[in-house]
């Protein structure tokens, strides 16, 4: 069965900007399943779209500033 976006509910979203990188967590529950932890990266390139990056690794900076934002998200589970 392929993925259908009008399931995806969102129960929760919090976005953290950077110098030039932004890092959005989420709570999301498919079709009425488990609720769900996402977190992503975009990096913005030279005409100032947001790309979608892999997370992979965080800054400290980054990481003091998501991780918070992770426990609150844990609360909406």
């Amino acid at each position: 069965m392929p993925y259908d976006k009008s399931l995806d509910a969102e129960l929760f979203k919090e976005v953290k900007e950077f110098d030039g990188s932004r890092i959005t967590v989420g709570v999301f529950s498919y079709n009425n399943g488990e609720k769900k932890l996402q977190v992503g990266r975009e990096n913005q390139d030279a005409s100032g779209e947001w790309r979608f990056s892999k997370l992979g690794r965080m800054t400290k900076e980054e990481a003091q500033a998501v991780i918070p934002v992770m426990m609150k998200a844990v609360e909406n589970m």
